[in-house]
């Protein structure tokens, strides 16, 4: 699989699927789950209703519709909030490799991931950088691209030095 970065608004990612940095009720929010929910439109939000009405562990991943986005699907994973205690990096990881197996589950190629809980969760950021990264890397999959979006410079810079690493 190769692994990209590219700075810009998730939202707009021509790709096979999105990842949806969700919370636990799945029933959109703020940050990136927002962002998903609004451009992708009611659609979204009905069937995270339908296919989740007892909402999605943190750790774990689901997918819905895009609606009225470019992709095809949103896979939402729930990333732990690390602002309220919830440090166990294996559930930031599990979000990864989560999305990933749903990814395959889709026959989806392309799929473009946010940088899960370094947001408002407080996940700090050069490590959500590094479990993105070395979760990607490790997890076998069929996905053909795994495209990192970081929102600003400096999360792209970030991001662009951990890949040139290894």
């Amino acid at each position: 699989m190769r692994i990209t970065v590219v700075q810009g608004d998730i939202t707009e990612q021509e790709v096979d699927a999105v990842v949806n940095a969700a919370n636990t009720r799945m029933r959109g929010g703020g940050g990136v789950d927002g962002a998903i929910h609004c451009a992708g439109g009611p659609a979204v939000l009905e069937d995270c209703v339908r296919r989740f009405p007892d909402g999605l562990a943190t750790g774990d991943a689901g997918w819905t519709t895009a609606g009225e986005l470019p992709a095809s699907w949103v896979i939402h994973v729930v990333g732990p909030n690390h602002a309220a205690g919830q440090t166990d990096r294996g559930l930031l990881t599990s979000c990864y490799r989560r999305a990933l197996e749903v990814a395959d589950e889709l026959g989806a190629r392309s799929v473009a991931f946010p940088l899960v809980s370094a947001g408002i969760y407080g996940w700090p950021r050069q490590d959500a950088v590094d479990a993105a990264v070395e979760t990607l890397r490790a997890s076998p999959t069929e996905v053909e691209e795994a495209r990192l979006v970081a929102f600003d410079g400096a999360t792209h810079t970030l991001i662009a030095q951990r890949l040139s690493t290894t």
